[in-house]
């Protein structure tokens, strides 16, 4: 080597490792070249593509192992990557027209057909037709009692505000409004009734409750999810509420709670929640934890109805049904472990079939147990 000039050998470093990716970098600019004959292709170009698709792959296999776990299996089938792409609501959005070979379909249940088999329906028609009667008993009780108030005038004022407690009061039992189907329900320890019910997350600010449970961060940040769609519904005066809120609270801790008005929607607060990340520190207690100091929240406020999104889904989040079992535990154990509570109703909002299946899964085993 040294009579020849002292030249060293130097290994040759491909593209895909001069980039730092796994995926190679020269077939993805083979497949860039093949059909885009008359375009010019950067050299960045394959190293952008290639980094991106590595980045799909690792996300994709991260939460379909999730799904794996949560099933009790050691190998990943297509199901679980069908599965971990329906649960994110991103990288559903992408692949929403790709089939998954042997993936099989998601769990829905048609409403109509739920109805059938456990009754719901016609506990939600007999519960809109008693508000009626009371407020045809209300208007007809009314009569009588302006009679007999004229020569008792300081009588009148109280029935004015009986009628005025009333009337929210007939709206909440109602139900949640249009665009809320109510899919199954359950009674708990204290006669509260837990709901199970459908819709979409743009429509999750017009929902007739008194209060919303929006997840977010320590930051109480409104861009994405159940936050955004209440950002949109409320205008610039919920927003500017949300950011007093955040300068005279400052960063919210894992697990608390904060509550601002819900200025433009039905409801009268948002109880803003900082949930937990999967895999942190006691990250399952540390959800229990949320969901009873939202519970706490609105029983402070002296709140009669609540709604639930589902808390920590997505990316980074809970595996759907380990949340789904923790929300349910926690919600149940806190009305056992308390005497009085104002709160008459729950309802589970949940905007994809997936978490539908699951819950109603899970409020089937808390009826057997």
């Amino acid at each position: 080597m040294s009579a020849r000039g002292g030249k060293k050998k130097t290994t040759k470093l491909s593209r895909s490792a001069r980039a730092g990716v796994i995926f190679p970098v020269g077939r993805m600019m083979r497949y860039l070249r093949t059909g885009t004959h008359k375009y010019r292709i950067g050299m960045g170009a394959p190293v952008y593509m290639a980094a991106v698709i590595e980045y799909l792959a690792a996300e994709i296999l991260e939460l379909a192992g999730n799904a794996a776990r949560d099933n009790k299996k050691g190998r990943i089938t297509p199901r679980h990557i069908k599965l971990a792409v329906a649960n994110d609501e991103e990288l559903n959005q992408l692949l929403r027209g790709v089939t998954i070979s042997n993936g099989g379909v998601l769990p829905r249940i048609h409403p109509e057909l739920l109805s059938k088999k456990r009754g719901s329906r016609v506990k939600v028609d007999t519960q809109v037709a008693v508000p009626e009667k009371r407020e045809q008993r209300s208007k007809s009780m009314k009569k009588p009692s302006i009679k007999k108030g004229k020569g008792k005038p300081g009588r009148k004022p109280r029935s004015t505000e009986n009628d005025k407690e009333a009337v929210p009061n007939s709206t909440v039992e109602d139900g949640p409004g249009d665009g809320f189907t109510i899919l199954s329900a359950k009674s708990l320890f204290l006669g509260q009734k837990l709901s199970l019910t459908e819709s979409e997350i743009s429509k999750i600010g017009t929902i007739k409750v008194e209060g919303i449970i929006n997840p977010t961060n320590a930051e109480l940040d409104l861009k994405e999810g159940v936050g955004n769609a209440l950002e949109k519904a409320g205008g610039r005066e919920f927003l500017d509420g949300v950011k007093e809120l955040r300068k005279a609270q400052g960063p919210l801790e894992v697990a608390s709670v904060a509550v601002s008005q819900a200025s433009g929607m039905a409801a009268r607060f948002v109880i803003h929640c900082n949930v937990p990340q999967w895999g942190s520190e006691k990250c399952e207690d540390q959800l229990e934890k949320t969901v009873k100091n939202c519970l706490s929240a609105a029983e402070e406020k002296k709140l009669k109805s609540i709604a639930f999104p589902s808390l920590p889904a997505g990316r980074n989040g809970f595996p759907k049904q380990t949340a789904a079992q923790l929300i349910l535990k926690a919600i149940s154990n806190h009305f056992v472990s308390s005497t009085t509570s104002s709160l008459k109703n729950i309802y589970f909002v949940l905007f994809d079939s997936e978490s539908i299946g699951i819950y109603l899964q899970e409020m089937a085993k808390l009826d057997a147990k």
